[in-house]
């Protein structure tokens, strides 16, 4: 993408009613505006609100919130000049329960009150297979931290990526801790029981892995009180 491109999409974003774009310092050193007034200040409603994390160009953020008027959906990304797409999207398609988010994952735990998101997506993530990248690893046990502190006790977290390590690091990390293990599956698509929202989704990138004949795996989990 051409320098003029992105610029074109960060001033897009800008004045998107859509995109809440702080800068580090307003969620680190201040308290944040929405946190713990999304639904009512954001959304303006009651609705569950579920979180994409890593959303890329927001395509899952869209594909759920279009099979389910009935809860609020936040696609979360450091990268605005990827979800700018998911956001003129959901405003021509008139989607007003989606909504984007740029920051860091690391910071949901300062954005979010405590027992205010009712679930997370997580969506082809980074598996960060080298060993000295375990900390940006999204399963490990300090983001599950941050999770459970702003997850209902309900509230679930899914994991799809194509990454057989992925899946099993998380499955062992799960396991380790006794967190609830609701759905497992390494290949979803040969899995006749598999939820239609995950093999009824499909982004770009998982398109192409498919094409390649590389399996895509799925996590369904709640964490222990």
């Amino acid at each position: 993408m051409g320098s003029k491109n992105k610029l074109k999409r960060f001033q897009d974003n800008e004045v998107f009613d859509n995109v809440i774009q702080p800068l580090r310092s307003e969620i680190v050193d201040e308290e944040f505006q929405f946190k713990g007034k999304w639904k009512r200040d954001f959304f303006k409603n009651d609705k569950p609100l579920i979180l994409e994390l890593g959303c890329g160009k927001g395509e899952y953020t869209l594909g759920l919130a279009e099979r389910n008027k009935d809860c609020n959906y936040l696609g979360i990304d450091i990268k605005g000049a990827r979800f700018w797409k998911g956001a003129k999207t959901a405003l021509e398609g008139d989607l007003p329960n989606v909504g984007f988010l740029r920051t860091q994952i690391e910071l949901v735990d300062q954005v979010f009150a405590k027992g205010e998101v009712d679930g997370i997506w997580i969506t082809f993530p980074d598996p960060q297979i080298k060993w000295k990248r375990t900390k940006h690893r999204m399963t490990n046990p300090e983001f599950l931290k941050k999770y459970k502190h702003i997850l209902t006790k309900e509230g679930i977290i899914h994991l799809k990526t194509d990454s057989e390590f992925m899946h099993g690091y998380t499955l062992g990390i799960l396991e380790g801790l006794g967190h609830e293990i609701i759905y497992a599956h390494h290949n979803i698509y040969v899995n006749h029981e598999a939820p239609e929202e995950v093999v009824g989704i499909k982004t770009f990138y998982e398109q192409q892995y498919l094409d390649k004949n590389k399996l895509i795996t799925y996590l369904k989990f709640r964490l222990k009180p």
